[in-house]
């Protein structure tokens, strides 16, 4: 059964996070994109604190218009025993409050998100979107910017949002 609830609300996981930052030096994208984009806690605490080269922690908490909890998710065992926490914690927030789309990059939280009822989208999900919206952003040089940075992009996703974005 679809989830009730506002189309432009995600919860966002640490990874895409840093995608966007890495590929765009900001993540006003998702404030161009989003009414609200909910950070769980044990993302938070990935970017600042369990991230040893803090790549990206400044502009993350510059972003004030991110909606970053301040409390430790209650996870259920299941998440915590298939993911990482930052994933476990993303799909437990959007679970818990009704939230339909969650963002994250990596395969096996795609799955279980999918598992969980729950719509899904990438970081280049959300550059392709916001392109296609109007966003004013080059996305060969997203790319360059993200590879550059060390994020992998398989060169079949890559081609399959220029082909997305070949009208725009």
């Amino acid at each position: 059964m679809p989830r009730e609830t506002s189309k432009n609300v995600i919860v966002i996981n640490t990874s895409p996070l840093i995608a966007l930052i890495a590929g765009l030096d900001s993540l006003e994208v998702l404030n161009f994109l989003f009414d609200s984009v909910i950070v769980p806690f044990e993302v938070n605490e990935e970017i600042n604190i369990l991230n040893s080269s803090k790549f990206g922690a400044v502009i993350f908490n510059n972003a004030i218009f991110l909606d970053k909890k301040l409390e430790h998710q209650n996870i259920s065992v299941y998440l915590k025993n298939s993911l990482d926490i930052g994933e476990a914690s993303v799909i437990q927030c959007a679970l818990d409050n009704n939230i339909s789309t969650v963002c994250i990059d990596e395969v096996i939280g795609r799955r279980i998100a999918r598992l969980n009822g729950l719509q899904l989208t990438g970081s280049l999900g959300i550059i392709v979107k916001s392109i296609k919206m109007g966003f004013d952003a080059d996305f060969e040089k997203i790319i360059y910017n993200m590879k550059s940075k060390n994020i992998y992009i398989s060169n079949s996703l890559i081609h399959k949002c220029m082909e997305l974005l070949k009208d725009t």
